[in-house]
Parts: structure tokens; C-alpha cells; sequence
């Protein structure tokens, strides 16, 4: 029987139906899994400025299409919904400031880094014709600015990821317990993309140390290229008032470094390269005695590739970083430092020396808040000192525990818990500062003044000795007005063991950087004390 056109008809729409029941059955799926936190119901096609919108189906068959990118799926989705799919890198008139100022930056981060991987040819052209064709500027249609819409998104996350994430490199492999702040790509993007009052660059989820290194990464990878690094000859040392060509040799280093402000070619050791020498000195760690010492000399030898490398690793640890933008009080100890530096509402307020782990003791890399004070404090002798160390000598020697100010306070097994008593000996000194964690791992005084004179102080069983415990306890509790200087100072020589809160709560940072911008602006190296950069360059650039 032949079928009339009147017949045909209810097919083809049942058809139409099915097919556009099934089409929003998979896009209702496909939603549910990428649901937005948050929706600008406020924009539609009749209040967006630029009138030019994108749908799920589109968005969904380009991420299908692009397999570098499938793994961003879930921020496309993020993003666009939360924009009910409103272009953000087009307009009515073309492409937006915000396009032009991602790939100037990003082609800012190829060329400080020497790294290509982020370059996508064919996208850098087609945004350059975009950009610099006044012919393409006027004939931009819907076809062209859809698919570049998707791939300018695309890259943004390819960058951020780069960026913000770093390599993927796993940090508690390498000791690092700073807990990082989990970063939402697509809240960031849509952050920047709203943000038209500032450049990307202000927008930025980094910490303040990855720029500042950025900025030396980009000066010393120029002075490679220039050449001009000849090794300075080694098995002479000078003073202030000698003569000799090799001094020649070291101004113009430093002067390539940025030490010395101006050129200096003679061959006299003056009063300014003493005053140099003496920054020089500290930017690295030595003994600043202004003089040209064999240590000196063989620190002014490391090459550019080694002290690039250098800033290379401590940049993708400043990823790891917290941006710590926040006008919060902290305490900081760098390890490889040896040093605890106080910040008071967010700026810089002063430092001290410490004594940190022996390599073979790590002081563990991690944060906390300090809860406690404890003045005139007990120390628990940790159990593996206590038979490594304490148990030997009671052997040898039956009144070393009296010798010690030390007492038994229970038995586990065989094994003695031994405590010393508070006193003027006492291994912690006259207080102790708490901020509970799991590494047993705290900052105290010390009976030993003597240590902090040493440049190297790598020599604790893994808590920190610091050299000016007054001044930091001064400064937890300056907001109680119970606590005055000579209070603190009784409380410190009193017989008897004193809990005090730390309130408000201090964030405490214990980090490890080897390569730092200062807060004068200078970069600072120092040595890799527990072999944790090694261990890095491994995994970064081998």
C-alpha cells in the first residue's frame, strides 16, 4: 500500500521528537555532572553586552574533539554555566582586552622560562590575525569566534595548570607538608575575565616569592647569553689595600651580579668592595668580613646554568606555596637559612637565628598555628634519645640523671620515660613554643648561646632552637596586657612549668628555599643542606 504525503508527516515529527528527546536526555545527564556552584541569571541575550552566547552541545563536541584537553572537561562545564555560556574572549566589536592580555602574558612565561610546551602555533597565528588584521577585525562571524572562544578557554587552563600547578611533581616525596591551597581554574578564569579594572597578572594565585625569582630567572638567563663568565683563578686570598689583577676580575663580577652599582676595573682592593664584598657575602651565607676568601672566591664560580637551575627549583616550590596575601601575623623559618623571621600583620617585623635537624634528623617542612607558650618548661626526653643516648650513660655513670637535673617518671617495659626538670641547664632553655602536629617538632631556647655563632647550624634531633625567645614570646602575647616584660622574664626563671595561650592563634611556617628574593629585593642562595634540591633536579629537569 503506497503511503500519502498526509501519512508521512507524523513520522518524520515522531522521529524529530525522539531524536530531540534523546538530544536533552544526554545534555540533562551531562549537566548534572558539571553543575555549577554559582549562576549569573542576570545575563541572558538581551542584557550581555557582547550578545553572543554558545550552547552545551557546542561546548560538549569541541572538548570531544580536543583529547589535550578532555581533562578540563569539568571546568569548561564550571565556567560556562555559571556564565550562562556568554563568550568571554568576544564581543560585539572582536576580541576583548582580556584576550590580548592572556597572550601577551603568556608569551611572557615562554620566553622568562625558556619553555615552550604552552606554544600552540596554529592558535598563536590565528590570534595574531585576529589581532593585527583590521580586514579580520570587521568580518569576525559566529564560526570563527565560537571555535576560537573554546580554544582561548582551553589554553587559559593549559596555563593555569602550568602555572599555578607546576610539574607533576608529587611534594611529599620530597618531605613538603605545606598544605597547598586547592586552586579553582574556572572561578579563576571567570574572576579574570570580570576583573577589567586590573591586568591578569594582579589576579595571579601565587606566592610573592615566584615573581620575584622570576624576575632574576629572566636577568641571569640574558647574562648567559652575553657570555663573559671566565672561572676567577682559585688559591688566593685578599684584604683591604692589596693590588692585583684577579680583584679586577671579581669587581666586574659582581658587578655582573648587581652587587656593584657601577663598573669598577682597577686592580686596588678599596673600602667599597669591602662594603660589597660584605652584601655579596650575605646574600650567600658567608661570613660577611669583607674580605676575598677561598669560600668567596668559589661561591663567585658557580655558573649561571647552576644558579638558573637554582632559581628554576625554588620557583616550582613557590608554586607549592600559599599566596599568604593576607595581612596575617606569622612566623617563618627557613632552613636552609638557619633563620626565623616575624611578620606583623603581614609585614616584615624582624629575624633571629636558629638551629635546625642534622641531615640525618630532618626538621620536617610543614605549618601549623602556635597554641602554646610554655614557660620554664619540662623536656620529655624523646624514647629514642633516651636509648640511644640517656641509657648508655646512666651505665657508665649511676648519678647521671642527678648531674642532669633529670628524673624517671614511669617504666614502658625496660624503657625508662625521662624527663629533665626545669632549670638553668634544661635542654629547651627557659620556654617552649607549641603548635601540636604529628612530627613532634616544636621552636625552644637553648641553654647554648655558643651555637648561634656557628654559620652552619644544622645539628638539633629535629626541633628549632631559636636565638631570641624573649622577643618572640614578646611578641605572641603583646595583645594580653597581663603580659609585660618583666612578667615574661619571671615566668621564664620560675621553678615550676607555665601553660600560657597563644591568642589570637600565630600561623607558623617551617620551609625550605635554597634560592629567595630578600626583603630589600636581592637574591639569596643557600646551600642544599639536606640534598632536597638534588632530588628535585632530578625529577625537573632529567
Amino acid at each position: 500500500m503506497k503511503l500519502t504525503s498526509i501519512e508521512v508527516i507524523p513520522v518524520k515529527i515522531i522521529i524529530n521528537v525522539l531524536i530531540l528527546c534523546i538530544t536533552l536526555f544526554f545534555i540533562s545527564c551531562n549537566s548534572k555532572n558539571h553543575k555549577a556552584p554559582y549562576r549569573d541569571n542576570s545575563i541572558d541575550d538581551k542584557t550581555s553586552f557582547n550578545n553572543r552566547f554558545l550552547d552545551s552541545v557546542h561546548l560538549e563536541n569541541f572538548i570531544e574533539s580536543q583529547n589535550s584537553l578532555k581533562k578540563f572537561r569539568d571546568q569548561f562545564f564550571q565556567f560556562y554555566e555559571q556564565r550562562n555560556f556568554e563568550f568571554a574572549w568576544f564581543d560585539a566589536n572582536g576580541m576583548t582586552e582580556q584576550a590580548h592580555s592572556f597572550f601577551n602574558l603568556q608569551e611572557s612565561l615562554i620566553n622568562n622560562l625558556n619553555d615552550s610546551s604552552l606554544y600552540n602555533e596554529a592558535l598563536q597565528k590565528q590570534y595574531e590575525w585576529l589581532a593585527n588584521n583590521e580586514h579580520a577585525k570587521k568580518v569576525i562571524n559566529d564560526s570563527i569566534s565560537l571555535m576560537e572562544e573554546m580554544q582561548f578557554t582551553g589554553q587559559f587552563f593549559r596555563y593555569a595548570s602550568k602555572v599555578y600547578r607546576g610539574s607533576n611533581i608529587n611534594a611529599q616525596d620530597l618531605g613538603w607538608f605545606i598544605p597547598r591551597k586547592r586552586l579553582n581554574i574556572a572561578r579563576l578564569l571567570d574572576t579574570l575575565i570580570d576583573g577589567v579594572e586590573k591586568p591578569l597578572n594582579e589576579y595571579e594565585p601565587l606566592n610573592k616569592q615566584y615573581r620575584l625569582l622570576e624576575k632574576y630567572l629572566v636577568k641571569y638567563t640574558l647574562l648567559k647569553k652575553e657570555g663573559n663568565w671566565l672561572p676567577i683563578p682559585t688559591g688566593k686570598q685578599f684584604r683591604k689595600g692589596d693590588e692585583n689583577v684577579i680583584i679586577s676580575n671579581i669587581k666586574n663580577r659582581l658587578f655582573l651580579l648587581g652587587d656593584y652599582n657601577k663598573r669598577d676595573t682597577s686592580i686596588l682592593f678599596d673600602t667599597t668592595l669591602v662594603i660589597v664584598l660584605k652584601q655579596y657575602q650575605k646574600r650567600f651565607g658567608l661570613v660577611e668580613n669583607g674580605k676575598i676568601t677561598l669560600k668567596t672566591i668559589e661561591k663567585l664560580n658557580i655558573t649561571y646554568d647552576d644558579m638558573i637551575k637554582r632559581i628554576l627549583i625554588n620557583m616550582e616550590r613557590a608554586r607549592w606555596m600559599p599566596p599568604y596575601t593576607e595581612k596575617v601575623d606569622r612566623v617563618v623559618v627557613n632552613i636552609p637559612d638557619y633563620k626565623l623571621s616575624v611578620y606583623d600583620a603581614g609585614k616584615y617585623s624582624f629575624s633571629m637565628p636558629v638551629v635546625v635537624g642534622t641531615a640525618a634528623h630532618n626538621t620536617v617542612i610543614f605549618s601549623g598555628n602556635i597554641r602554646y607558650i610554655v614557660f620554664s618548661p619540662y623536656w620529655n626526653v624523646p624514647n629514642s634519645i633516651t636509648k640511644n643516648e640517656v641509657m648508655p650513660a646512666m651505665k657508665i655513670n649511676m648519678n647521671y640523671l642527678k648531674k642532669n637535673n633529670m628524673e624517671i617518671t614511669k617504666f614502658n617495659g625496660l624503657i625508662p620515660e625521662v624527663r629533665q626538670k626545669p632549670g638553668l641547664n634544661n635542654a629547651l632553655g627557659r620556654v617552649k613554643f607549641l603548635f601540636p602536629n604529628k612530627y613532634n617538632i616544636y621552636l625552644h631556647d637553648t641553654p647554648f648561646k655558643d651555637v648561634f655563632l656557628d654559620s652552619k647550624r644544622s645539628f638539633s634531633h629535629g626541633c628549632i632552637r631559636i636565638g631570641n625567645p624573649t622577643r618572640l614570646a614578646s611578641f605572641l602575647l603583646r595583645r594580653q596586657t597581663a603580659y609585660t616584660a618583666d612578667s615574661i622574664q619571671s615566668l621564664m626563671n620560675q621553678p615550676t612549668e607555665k601553660w600560657v595561650d597563644a591568642k589570637p592563634l600565630v600561623l607558623v611556617i617551617i620551609k625550605y628555599f635554597t634560592a629567595w628574593v630578600d626583603e630589600n629585593g636581592l637574591l639569596n642562595f643557600r646551600e642544599d643542606i639536606y640534598g632536597h634540591d638534588k632530588k628535585m633536579a632530578a625529577k625537573l629537569f632529567d
